[in-house]
């Protein structure tokens, strides 16, 4: 016997109604590039991610641009573009961390402990970032989660110490 988020994971693997996802993604593209959000799409992955369902932690849906990025062509006369290098150019992020970066630009007051894909189309991916508020009560109590708390984790994403950062740094 399967238990119920065993069975939402696979769900979500093999789609059976295609036009329930082309639905969402519809929906999801209207919405703003960076919102909160009240309870996670995909409650299997965040729960596995170390969500909880109480006051402090908190989702975050990002929208980020697929594909390659320009760079800007400083002289624009006697250059050939071809040559200027503004094309096939990638970052040595991955859209994930990047993704977890605006979250946390935006929210500044809380923390990101991790991240996990949620969809994409042809011209966008989505995630959603799971943050959490460090000043609260209930966050310095739990004993799984209060490590957040401590000085040596403030701004961990932009040092590469989420997982998704790691990730892209070679290190797991």
């Amino acid at each position: 016997m399967k238990s119920f988020y065993k069975f939402i994971s696979q769900l979500w693997k093999k789609p059976k109604n295609l036009d329930s996802l082309k639905e969402r993604l519809i929906e999801l593209r209207k919405q703003p590039a960076i919102q909160r959000v009240e309870k996670p799409i995909r409650i299997d992955r965040a729960r596995r991610l170390g969500y909880k369902a109480k006051r402090g932690f908190i989702i975050v849906r990002v929208r980020i641009k697929k594909g390659g990025r320009k760079r800007r062509l400083y002289g624009r006369r006697g250059r050939k573009p071809s040559k200027a290098g503004l094309v096939k150019f990638t970052p040595k992020k991955s859209l994930r961390w990047i993704a977890e970066e605006r979250a946390q630009r935006k929210f500044p007051n809380l923390e990101v402990l991790n991240s996990y894909y949620l969809a994409e189309d042809g011209k966008y991916k989505w995630y959603e970032v799971i943050m959490v508020d460090k000043n609260l009560p209930e966050i310095k109590a739990d004993k799984n989660i209060k490590w957040i708390t401590e000085k040596q984790h403030r701004r961990r994403v932009f040092r590469g110490l989420t997982s998704a950062g790691k990730k892209a740094r070679g290190l797991s």
